[in-house]
């Protein structure tokens, strides 16, 4: 990764959700710690050369509740429950174990990427039927806030698999809004970056992932730095919190 990375931008359409985040709100007010678990496949679990996303976001709200706006007794702790190569059948099967069983009062589900990269091992069909059936699932826990993440704007989601990507960030997003969750919207604001601030794919790849399909270590920071804000501006955080940065 060179030096010369671009100054990127977050904006509040694409990077805000659509609907206060009550119960994380509710758990700030109590004595910690407040748990967030993260759902998903490889883009949650990591790589070795990557932090992933879980453990950077952990540390910027920690900080923020800390020193921004502190709050005694608090500790946020986001517990990752990524696995590599999964998609919502596999991940659904793990629910009770690896969300439920930690009584979190936010669940942040990254899905659909592992059924267009792999559309040869999972029937799309039945991707998104685990989804509803998973959203309505969470949704049966009143304590719980969610926020549905979309897949990454990489070069092994475009091209041939462009098509299909483009019809799993939509459904994605009707999946969203049937079960009436938040959606992060990973897939637009990364491509924003590409479009808009001269982010090249290269940039927003792992060096040396022949498969091309996993983010670099620089992507990750910032998606993580703008899902901080997203959880912010949701919770009543009175300023939106700084994301621009280029290293």
């Amino acid at each position: 990764m060179g030096d010369n990375l671009p100054t990127l931008e977050f904006p509040a359409a694409i990077v805000d959700l659509q609907d206060p985040l009550p119960n994380f709100r509710k758990a700030l007010g109590g004595r910690g710690p407040v748990r967030i678990v993260a759902m998903g496949s490889s883009s949650t679990a990591g790589l070795g050369n990557v932090v992933a996303y879980p453990a950077r976001l952990e540390l910027y709200l920690r900080k923020h509740y800390k020193d921004d706006d502190p709050h005694r007794d608090i500790r946020i702790d986001v517990l990752n429950r990524g696995k590599g190569g999964e998609e919502a059948p596999q991940e659904v099967a793990r629910f009770n174990d690896d969300i439920f069983a930690d009584n979190p009062s936010l669940v942040l589900w990254q899905v659909g990427t592992n059924a267009v990269f792999r559309s040869n091992e999972f029937d799309f069909d039945e991707v998104l039927a685990k989804i509803a059936e998973g959203l309505a699932r969470l949704r049966d826990h009143p304590a719980t806030d969610v926020i549905l993440i979309n897949p990454q704007f990489v070069t092994a989601m475009l091209g041939d698999n462009a098509k299909l990507s483009e019809k799993m960030v939509s459904a994605i997003r009707a999946a969203a809004q049937e079960a009436k969750v938040n959606l992060f919207q990973r897939w637009a604001l990364m491509r924003h970056w590409n479009e808009h601030n001269n982010a090249s794919l290269e940039q927003l790849l792992a060096p040396d992932d022949e498969l091309k399909l996993h983010q670099s270590d620089w992507s990750t920071m910032q998606v993580a730095r703008a899902l901080r804000s997203a959880i912010l501006t949701a919770t009543g955080a009175t300023q939106r919190c700084p994301c621009l940065i280029t290293t």
